[in-house]
């Protein structure tokens, strides 16, 4: 039998995963090119301008996926998820429309300025334009992050009828997860797109290339992504404090953790049986887990026993959280690799650079994993405590679910391969385009 909740949450997983890919390059990308524009205004060097260049085109590219995947997403509160905006739209919709207003619309008014402007504007207004594109992006992530912490930790509401009714914005807003979130996502986007910038230089370098403007660009990625990792080590240490006083449950599926107690080891590696409510296979290191969770080695930590009829899918939480802090890990051990080689020889050696390509889009397996963990940990609620996914879910036949999902992924397979082919291609061809004197003589016009 199709069961149409199921195959909702599976379009609705499929199509948040292919979205989420390209927020998180245009949100922190946008910012690197900010940076590049100001270099090239301060020194005049024309490498600041070739970086611009061709880095703006894969901006342009990912920007205009993030936005077409972002509308199909949204149609599917009301087709899949009736319930939801039934239950919640008082407090969904408002926030929703603040993204637009605020965000979307800086965004799209200034994009066209920042990609076809230059000739028309000075370099100040064209700097500007870059500068309000990527605040735009910026300012999009805040909002979404806004609604998905409130219904991760909701407050500011009361029920009345059945539908949530705000009574304090400011609790809304600045619910107890946001900061932590919103922290933890934009430093998230910075690595994923150091990672890119890493990559896609060390892959047009292997081919060859000689270009001032790839090289500062490669020392620029790998110095930031070496100062972002442990900095997002730190975030995700409270993060997870946070997790562990709001969302117990969650955490303790992130952990393997079925029983409560004080000293609780740490799991490495098990298979959770969610029948038996235990582990199998165990790895873990005594008392472990307490200390770092609780910062003290016989803290008290709850476990999934603790929670009955409303324990999340345990091993796809698991091995997400596992698959996150895994890469994350080996993300920190290559920057900080790269960077001391580029510290001894002022450059990366041919078999680092090759790391670097495998790498490229390292940065959104971790994000797919940490996102992973948020939404399935939720589990069975949709707004935690206020709706369950069950009570949101469409009635319609499981069959028109069925054939809309097998389109969408279709869809979504196709583009992503173009997508990550189509920026491989502007890589090999970037050094065989001539070089744009473009934003040099407007510059040089305006001084004159």
């Amino acid at each position: 039998m199709l069961d149409p909740m199921v195959l909702s949450r599976i379009q609705f997983g499929a199509n948040i995963t292919f979205h989420i890919l390209f927020p998180t390059i245009s949100i922190a990308l946008g910012w690197f090119l900010f940076y590049f524009k100001v270099q090239f205004n301060r020194t005049h060097d024309s490498s600041w301008n070739q970086a611009y260049q061709f880095w703006v085109k894969i901006f342009a590219l990912t920007f205009a996926l993030g936005v077409v995947s972002g509308i199909t997403m949204s149609f599917q509160f009301g087709t899949n998820w009736p319930g939801y905006m039934k239950t919640i739209g008082n407090i969904a919709g408002p926030l929703l429309a603040y993204e637009v207003l605020t965000a979307f619309f800086l965004e799209a008014t200034f994009l066209g300025v920042m990609l076809f402007g230059s000739k028309r504007v000075s370099p100040r207004v064209h700097t500007i334009a870059t500068f309000l594109v990527a605040f735009g992006t910026t300012l999009s992530a805040f909002w979404i992050i806004v609604l998905n912490s409130w219904m991760q930790t909701p407050q500011g509401f009361e029920m009345i009828d059945g539908q949530a009714h705000a009574t304090n914005w400011f609790a809304i807003v600045f619910n107890p997860s946001m900061p932590y979130r919103l922290a933890h996502m934009l430093t998230a986007a910075f690595i994923t797109v150091t990672f890119l910038l890493a990559g896609i230089s060390a892959f047009r370098q292997l081919r060859g290339s000689k270009s001032a403007a790839n090289k500062a660009v490669l020392k620029i990625a790998i110095t930031a992504a070496a100062i972002l990792m442990p900095i997002q080590i730190i975030l995700g240490d409270a993060h997870g404090l946070n997790t562990l006083q709001h969302q117990p449950a969650k955490l303790a599926a992130m952990e393997g953790i079925w029983e409560s107690g004080s000293g609780i080891p740490a799991v490495i590696f098990a298979i959770p049986d969610q029948k038996t409510q235990s582990n199998l296979y165990e790895v873990s290191i005594p008392k472990l887990a307490s200390f770092y969770l609780t910062h003290h080695w016989d803290g008290e930590v709850q476990g999934l026993k603790d929670f009955p009829n409303k324990i999340p899918p345990v091993a796809p939480v698991f091995f997400a959280f596992r698959i996150m802090v895994g890469m994350g890990l080996l993300m920190l051990l290559v920057s900080w690799m790269a960077r001391w080689q580029i510290y001894k020889s002022q450059d990366i050696k041919p078999w680092m650079a090759k790391i670097l390509v495998g790498m490229t889009f390292s940065g959104w397996i971790a994000v797919v994993a940490g996102w992973y963990v948020t939404e399935i940990g939720r589990q069975p609620y949709i707004v935690t405590g206020v709706l369950t996914t069950a009570d949101a879910a469409t009635t319609i036949a499981g069959g028109i679910v069925l054939s809309s999902l097998l389109m969408y992924l279709f869809l979504y397979i196709a583009l992503i391969i173009s997508y990550i082919g189509v920026v491989f291609y502007l890589a090999r061809e970037g050094d065989k385009a001539p070089v744009s004197n473009t934003i040099t003589s407007t510059s040089n016009s305006y001084a004159q």
